[in-house]
């Protein structure tokens, strides 16, 4: 099916605006100088799965971003396989920490993550997709969390230093 498309005046009829398949669901700014940003009411019984894009912000130091459902601090399950600038590949990974690797802070140049999550308010375990970079190797990272229960929101860290700044934007894919 091709995506939808409206014109100014148009009256949006149900069967067009059904066809639409991923929806905004919250928008978020991320405070001055934090270590940490939660996002309360994101998700919900509307959508099974979701993205989340961070961008812009400042970082004061280069790092990843993690992501933590709720306030469970245990249960998070990932592997990570990429390569550096130069070619060299290497793998890594975690087992039974306390959050996802979920994106990067670049010191100058901002914050990036786009992150996929599958039933997050389901009571089920949550799988998730991201991707990292910093200036020395780029890697994508896929894992669940082991933790059957419902969450609604989230926590997005920063493994050293602090954020300034940027937007968290979390769409829900339709049904």
């Amino acid at each position: 099916m091709t995506y939808p498309t409206f014109n100014t005046g148009e009256v949006l009829t149900s069967t067009a605006m059904n066809a639409v398949g991923l929806w905004l669901v919250k928008t978020q700014t991320i405070g001055t100088t934090v270590s940490s940003v939660a996002v309360t009411g994101a998700f919900s019984s509307d959508y099974d799965n979701y993205k989340i894009i961070i961008s812009g912000g400042a970082s004061s130091a280069q790092a990843f971003l993690n992501l933590q459902l709720g306030a469970s601090a245990t249960g998070y399950y990932y592997a990570n396989s990429g390569v550096t600038y130069a070619g060299a590949a290497f793998v890594g990974g975690a087992s039974n920490t306390t959050s996802f690797q979920a994106g990067s802070a670049f010191i100058g140049n901002g914050l990036m993550a786009n992150i996929e999550l599958q039933n997050p308010f389901l009571a089920k375990y949550t799988f998730a997709q991201s991707s990292g970079m910093n200036t020395t190797f780029a890697t994508p990272s896929v894992g669940y969390h082991g933790v059957a229960t419902s969450y609604t929101g989230f926590t997005i860290g920063v493994t050293s230093g602090t954020i300034t700044g940027g937007t968290i934007k979390i769409y829900g894919y339709r049904n």
